[in-house]
């Protein structure tokens, strides 16, 4: 009797985070802090507080918001980092945008809460170990990007901390890195980042800012 032929083989269930895996799983939790966070948190200005109310509405299409595969437009994480003093802001000239910007950018499925992901690309894009945050946003703002041809960031911003004589490493995304006072930002500077000086500034002053949970 012949040998039975082998049974096909089963294709490896994709990893989390991968481009296959399912964001209601892999964002489940990230979405439920992002939906909290902002259902509860005070506006920094007018702006803020319609950015915060369509970021809302957006959360109601559930955890896929989170990812960047949702095309309509996906919540976003980024940080303002001021130095120990609380004089100076690091900025990065982003190698894609060509422009002056705040650290930030897409989360990822291992991110668990929104100020948590903040942090980990602030760390990634600077170099710098040690961050603090405060885990109250600063500010949301929402604009066109081209990725996935085309999208909206929808952007919570937080105010970091960095520690004492913090030496900068330019990463993979960014051309460049520098700290510069509030009043003598760099040109070109990206739409909405001068807007983040002031309550980050005052964030600093409310209460000390700590590791991300």
């Amino acid at each position: 009797m012949p040998d039975a032929p082998p049974a096909p083989s089963r294709p490896a269930s994709p990893a989390a985070g991968s481009p296959a895996a399912d964001p209601v799983d892999t964002y489940a939790a990230l979405h439920a802090d992002a939906t909290a966070l902002l259902a509860g948190w005070e506006p920094t200005s007018p702006a803020a507080a319609e950015a915060r109310e369509r970021t809302l509405d957006l959360l109601t299409a559930g955890p896929v918001a989170m990812s960047r595969a949702h095309r309509p437009g996906h919540v976003t994480a980024s940080a303002l980092v001021l130095d120990a003093t609380g004089t100076r802001v690091l900025l990065c000239l982003h190698g894609k945008l060509h422009r002056w910007v705040q650290l930030g950018g897409h989360c990822e499925a291992g991110d668990r809460t929104l100020a948590g992901a903040a942090l980990r690309e602030a760390t990634e894009e600077s170099g710098i170990a040690g961050l603090r945050i405060d885990p109250v946003p600063i500010d949301v703002d929402i604009h066109p990007v081209a990725c996935q041809g085309g999208s909206l960031h929808y952007d919570v911003r937080f105010a970091v901390l960095a520690p004492a004589g913090a030496v900068e490493r330019v990463s993979d995304e960014s051309t460049a890195l520098g700290w510069f006072p509030p009043d003598r930002l760099p040109e070109p500077l990206a739409n909405g980042t001068v807007q983040l000086v002031a309550p980050a500034r005052a964030a600093l002053r409310r209460s000390p800012l700590r590791p991300a949970p």
